[in-house]
């Protein structure tokens, strides 16, 4: 008889992890529907370090239909989005979705000191109205914010918040299609 060395087998926990590692490949990797909607992180840094620190929410309005995002849902996704930002203290990122003008009237710092020293923000946004003109859709709804000072009294602003969509003519840019801040007002009221 004669003796052979024998050879062992792979072991079976390196086959597995090995198994294992092409699967975690798979889920992990986007399909292309994620790829096309998820909106990219403004923070992100690229390294596990920025992810681990970055706590941000990304408030963007999500994705909606083509048909809903050219119609009422869609100013009201914006809308709420906007909202929900004033809600949970991310102005820098509310700042961002006003129009041009409105960031022009309100810096970045001043447009967060309307909110400084609130607590328990609350954002009221009832359904606006849609009208169209001149190519045009305008979509205007009624804006109340509610909070407490820093000693407890009620703050309440109001306002109405207007935001504007091109209709689908030749010519429009990508940004003139999506539902966009037209003019924004809140004033105190006590």
């Amino acid at each position: 008889m004669t003796n052979r060395k024998h050879t062992p087998a792979p072991s079976l926990a390196l086959a597995l992890a090995l198994i294992l590692s092409g699967c975690s490949q798979t889920q992990d990797s986007p399909n292309e529907e994620q790829t096309a909607t998820a909106p990219p992180s403004s923070q992100d840094t690229g390294s596990a370090e920025g992810a681990a620190k970055d706590t941000t929410p990304d408030l963007t309005p999500p994705p909606l239909t083509a048909e809903a995002e050219r119609g009422e849902k869609g100013a009201r996704n914006l809308l709420l989005s906007f909202a929900r930002a004033i809600e949970r203290g991310e102005y820098d990122q509310a700042w961002t979705m006003l129009s041009p003008a409105d960031r022009d009237k309100w810096s970045r710092t001043d447009f967060a000191a309307l909110f400084a020293d609130l607590g328990k923000i609350t954002v009221s946004m009832p359904d606006g109205t849609i009208e169209g003109a001149a190519g045009s859709l305008y979509y205007t709804a009624p804006l109340a914010i509610t909070a407490s000072d820093g000693e407890g009294r009620p703050v309440r602003m109001e306002g109405s918040a207007v935001v504007r969509r091109v209709n689908d003519v030749d010519g429009a840019t990508p940004a003139q299609l999506r539902w966009h801040f037209e003019t924004l007002t809140l004033d105190w009221t006590h």
